[in-house]
């Protein structure tokens, strides 16, 4: 099995390609560029420095939200187009999970937060049994973070952060969580297509995947401009 894997949820644009023995390629930018000037070049370096045949993949993984509403449609049309023309499915990968599995075998409670602005973060709370199972704590969601971390301080255990949002509020975690709160090394921090892709092999095998007409990203909430026409500040 080989998968083509794509995440643009967040500032970093990642494309990888992975098996499920190895991880065959990752290629992962985090700098002063949109994704629309970045994931194409970068898959087609990727694609082109490894050799690859597109027919011989099996899938095609891509992060599928929460995260910028830019970036996530950026993926997924990018997904789309290549899935249609290669007749192969999608597995969506939900960024959160995907961000956690970084940390897969971890002791700790993982918990990656995306910076969704004005006080609040993408968050979910995860955990790993001793065979490498993940277990979903706390279902994505946005949330402000003042209360994440009341509900974080319940457990009373070791904590890893890890995302876009921790250097945002880096010191109310500190404050709030002191001892226990732990943060994830620069290489795991932020999402990565390698990691897309060895869920999405989880995810594959249980039958979980679609095509790409039925493919939508998961948004979580509303844009700003969607919520700002419906509180009356623009017009439609």
């Amino acid at each position: 099995m080989k998968l083509l894997s794509i995440d643009a949820s967040g500032l970093v644009a990642s494309v990888a390609i992975v098996t499920e023995e190895c991880l065959i390629a990752e290629f992962t930018l985090d700098y002063k560029k949109t994704h629309s000037q970045t994931l194409m070049p970068m898959l087609d370096k990727l694609v082109s420095m490894t050799e690859l045949d597109l027919k011989s993949l099996t899938a095609l993984a891509v992060s599928s939200g929460p995260g910028s509403f830019t970036g996530l449609r950026i993926g997924s049309a990018t997904a789309k187009g290549l899935a249609e023309a290669l007749e192969i499915p999608i597995i969506p990968v939900p960024t959160l999970d995907a961000l956690a599995y970084n940390f897969i075998g971890s002791q700790n409670l993982v918990v990656p937060i995306m910076d969704a602005r004005r006080e609040q973060v993408y968050t979910g709370i995860y955990e790993f049994k001793a065979n490498g199972d993940m277990t979903i704590v706390h279902k994505a969601c946005a949330m402000d973070i003042h209360e994440l971390l009341s509900l974080l301080s319940n457990f009373d255990t070791d904590i890893t952060f890890l995302g876009d949002g921790v250097s945002v509020y880096l010191t109310e975690i500190q404050e709030s969580l002191k001892e226990l709160a732990h943060f994830a090394p620069p290489h795991l921090s932020r999402q990565r297509a390698g990691a897309v892709g060895a869920l999405a092999i989880n995810y594959y095998n249980r039958g979980i995947y679609t095509n790409a007409a039925r493919h939508r990203p998961f948004y979580l909430r509303l844009s700003q401009a969607e919520r700002a026409r419906l509180q009356g500040d623009l017009k439609p």
